[in-house]
């Protein structure tokens, strides 16, 4: 990660059960409605996936100046 940048995190846990099609599906959207990127997706022994989604938290300057 570059410095001075922040993310915020959402992890999901999805079931073994779901097909990789839905997986794709659930992610495309939560990166096309929430500004989501995919950051790490770990697949465990028992099949589930664990995935961790991040996106720039974008700060506004303050503008007290402009206020006075």
């Amino acid at each position: 990660m570059r410095p001075g940048v922040e993310y915020e995190f959402d992890k999901l846990v999805i079931p073994r059960e779901q097909s990789r099609n839905s997986v794709t599906r659930l992610l495309v959207d939560r990166a096309e409605h929430g500004g989501w990127e995919l950051d790490r997706v770990r697949i465990a022994a028992d099949g589930t996936r664990r995935v961790v989604l991040r996106r720039k938290i974008i700060r506004q300057p303050r503008l007290d100046w402009y206020l006075a």
